[in-house]
């Protein structure tokens, strides 16, 4: 019989592999969204200097970063970048705030134009780091959106027209689908085109655009191209001057 208050040596080794486990969790999940794998690796090297035990995953893709969150484990914060393949503006912040809300995203751009800023707020960014920003800047940025804040960089103006943030808020109503089914009404798609992109049936594209003509408050598909936009107009160099 073995001594009270003694453990066995293979009991000894499963305490030491619980506590090894649980001094191993990461503390913070990170998903960084980029299509330059350089600048992926700097801003990970960065992270993982700033926040001890986090775990950080990339995408070069916004169909990565849905791939990711889609498996429902939980990430902490979402860094993107707006200008990348196949994303018009800030179309692929407004399809991530729709399919997942309960993750925060923050913006990281290489513009730094006071409009893109406020806009990407509006479309509901956590913050907006330039990719200019030193390494404590960012410290600073995501520890203010870890704790729930809204972080932009010193001296930007979020105030907007009343009107205007009223026309973004409604755009922010779309659906995921409802998003992807917009910027192909922008770029000129027809119904039968936009269905056969999204595998659908025509009938569900046109409940589609009657859902987004009756959230964005129009009566047209010319009038939803205007208000699209407002999300498109985040395409750089072609920022709208101030």
């Amino acid at each position: 019989m073995r001594p009270r208050g003694r453990t066995s040596a293979a009991e000894h080794s499963t305490i030491i592999e619980d506590r090894t486990r649980l001094s191993v969790s990461p503390r913070h999940r990170f998903v960084i969204v980029d299509d330059h794998p350089l600048f992926r690796g700097a801003l990970r090297q960065v992270l993982e200097g700033l926040f001890p035990s986090v775990a950080i995953e990339e995408a070069g893709a916004l169909e990565g970063v849905v791939e990711i969150l889609g498996r429902g484990e939980e990430v902490d914060l979402v860094l993107l970048d707006l200008a990348m393949p196949g994303v018009r503006g800030f179309s692929g912040l407004l399809y991530l705030r729709a399919q997942f809300p309960a993750v925060p995203v923050v913006v990281v751009s290489a513009t730094e134009e006071p409009g893109a800023i406020r806009r990407s707020i509006e479309f509901g960014a956590s913050g907006f780091i330039p990719k200019s920003l030193g390494t404590e800047a960012i410290h600073g940025a995501v520890t203010a959106v870890l704790a729930g804040d809204v972080w932009t960089p010193t001296g930007v103006d979020r105030g907007e027209d009343a009107g205007e943030v009223a026309a973004v808020q409604r755009l922010a109503t779309l659906t995921p689908q409802q998003v992807r089914v917009l910027m192909m009404l922008s770029e000129g798609l027809l119904n039968k085109q936009i269905a056969y992109e999204l595998s659908v049936s025509e009938a569900t594209v046109k409940a589609h655009v009657s859902a987004i003509l009756q959230k964005l408050g129009v009566e047209s598909r010319t009038q939803a191209v205007i208000a699209a936009g407002r999300i498109t107009a985040g395409q750089w160099p072609a920022m709208v001057p101030e």
